[in-house]
């Protein structure tokens, strides 16, 4: 078996807890095998200076000479996906873009190992079904209503909105029938400044369902069209640099609250200016808020999915009131002492203060994104 780590002298020591093993499966272009033996020699360098960093291997497959795995050792999963996760790293990849087919990262908690009659069992526990490690989002999962709720999020050349927008806007939906199990229902599409948000409900399989409108030929083409205009280069004939890009632009939906209220429905969208390192505690703040609104019948609020990677949080609701005539509603801040939290996740210019009605009617302003764009398949 392959050594996770050179074992120490003594038998009485302990891995650090929540070791990491990330194993990279790559299918390699025929001819391009020199080229990628060429960048992996310069990669596995830079590689090895990231904190955290423990050690790597690269190995080629007996059967299919086209087929290679890269596995890596952290020191736990922390570095490893704050890195993953950076610019540096993208940067730092480009180089395998176009001798790399395909890849598919796995990710491992190193909970026991054995080496000879030494054995050493990490302090982590195993993750238990429905549970999901500190700092990586849970697999997206049905709500109570069986719909799995998705979002991407990235940014646009400043200058370049209102032509994105109108791209964006112009193309023919997509075919909601996915196979005989997964439908896309819905995709609303928001825009706030340079930042794009498209928001996805599906029934089924969600990845099934995101491939499905990848290959559809009108959606094809409009990603193609946005390209000059995005502020992260991508290029979707090359599968790895379209997985970095998709990746990286993930906004998973971490808490969804609805009810069952009657009346003319309307969809909007907020993004929060949050403080450095606030983001999950905002979220969490707009959860449980949501859930109170949600369950009382004289709030105006239907449905509130909140999506959050780090910092960046989005609140998607359905309302039954013009957002103006009820700001803290709206903001996902209508408890007593909601809005006073906000101010301090939030960052909230001293003119504006929240929670008085002048602060809440400018939060409002400066969180609202502009509509670009909202289709729901025809039985919706």
């Amino acid at each position: 078996m392959t050594l996770l780590s050179e074992p120490e002298e003594t038998a009485t020591v302990r891995p650090v807890a929540g070791r990491l093993r990330v194993v990279l499966m790559l299918d390699v272009h025929d001819g391009a095998q020199d080229h990628f033996l060429d960048v992996y020699e310069l990669l596995r360098h830079q590689v090895s200076a990231v904190p955290g960093h423990i050690s790597d291997q690269l190995c080629q497959s007996i059967d299919d000479p086209a087929r290679w795995l890269i596995t890596s050792e952290w020191e736990d999963a922390a570095p490893f996906l704050a890195w993953v996760d950076s610019p540096a790293h993208r940067d730092m990849v480009k180089p395998l873009h176009g001798c790399v087919r395909d890849t598919r990262s796995l990710r491992y908690t190193v909970l026991r190992e054995t080496q000879g009659e030494r054995t050493f069992d990490s302090s982590a526990a195993p993750l238990r079904p429905g549970e999901h490690h500190p700092g990586v989002p849970a697999a997206p999962r049905p709500g109570p209503d069986g719909v799995v709720r998705h979002a991407l999020s990235f940014t646009v050349k400043p200058g370049t909105e209102a032509k994105v927008a109108e791209l964006l806007a112009g193309y023919r939906s997509p075919q909601a029938r996915v196979d005989d199990t997964t439908r896309l229902l819905r995709t609303s599409l928001f825009m706030r400044g340079n930042r794009i948000v498209r928001c996805v409900e599906v029934a089924g399989d969600l990845v099934a369902a995101l491939r499905h409108v990848a290959q559809q030929p009108e959606v094809r083409a409009v990603e193609e069209a946005i390209n000059p205009y995005l502020e992260e280069d991508r290029d979707l004939d090359d599968p790895m640099s379209a997985r970095v890009f998709f990746q990286h632009a993930a906004l998973p939906a971490i808490h969804h609250h609805a009810a069952l209220k009657s009346g003319q429905v309307q969809r909007h969208a907020y993004l929060y200016p949050v403080r450095p390192g606030c983001g999950a505690a905002l979220a969490e703040l707009l959860a449980g808020e949501d859930a109170h609104a949600a369950a009382d019948p004289g709030s105006p609020l239907v449905r509130a999915t909140v999506h959050r990677r780090d910092d960046l949080v989005v609140r998607l609701v359905d309302l039954l009131t013009d957002p103006a005539s009820d700001p803290a509603t709206a903001l996902g801040v209508a408890g007593p002492r909601a809005a006073a939290v906000l101010g301090k996740l939030a960052d909230i210019p001293a003119e504006h203060p929240v929670p008085s009605a002048d602060g809440l009617r400018h939060l409002l302003a400066e969180c609202a994104m502009t509509s670009v764009t909202d289709r729901r398949s025809a039985d919706v």
